[in-house]
């Protein structure tokens, strides 16, 4: 019984996960929050200084390979922040299986967020570029870099499509990336 409950926590903290990963993004790594603006700065200042939507959305130089992934505190940074309104009800109602499925849930999604951002970024022929769901992923993210508002969430768009930011084709033609898994986003009809 423990390792459903585990598991059925783990499947709803995704949904919590998207949320989180869209507020944060959107709020944090897209703005400066008072005094803490290390996130804006060294995401949307910079990352997305290096890596824009066209060509450059594949590393061009190896000095921006530090660029991609967040610096490693983050991680723990992360997942300790994620995981504690779960550890905070699971210690009120001793209800352990719950902050354990938060913490595996998180330390798994932003390892996911980390190694498919990493692929994106510098494709390498890796076996999860050659899935259909990196490509539709990363057809998602490379849009949100020619679109800073919109298409949030990397690793899975639930809060993209909830909170009425997920963009699933370009607005207008624009000069786009290419690649084995990149697909095309550009749109449709009569604005192609």
């Amino acid at each position: 019984m423990f390792m459903v409950f585990t598991a059925l926590t783990m499947l709803g903290a995704c949904f919590y996960l998207s949320i989180f990963e869209w507020s944060f993004h959107k709020f944090v790594m897209h703005r400066p929050l008072w005094r803490f603006n290390y996130p804006f700065f060294s995401h949307a200042l910079k990352h997305h200084r290096i890596f824009n939507a066209d060509r450059s959305y594949h590393m061009q130089n190896e000095s921006d390979r530090r660029t991609i992934p967040m610096a490693w505190w983050n991680g723990p940074a992360l997942i300790a922040l994620t995981t504690s309104p779960a550890l905070l009800f699971s210690l009120a109602f001793d209800t352990w299986w719950l902050a354990l499925g938060f913490f595996l849930a998180s330390a798994l999604y932003y390892s996911a967020y980390e190694y498919l951002h990493w692929c994106m970024h510098l494709p390498h022929r890796r076996m999860v570029e050659r899935s259909g769901l990196f490509s539709r992923l990363n057809g998602h993210h490379l849009l949100h870099h020619r679109w800073m508002a919109a298409n949030y969430n990397v690793v899975f768009p639930f809060a993209d499509l909830i909170f009425g930011t997920l963009l699933t084709r370009a607005r207008f033609k624009f000069n786009q990336a290419e690649g084995e898994s990149v697909p095309n986003v550009q749109p449709l009809g009569k604005y192609a």
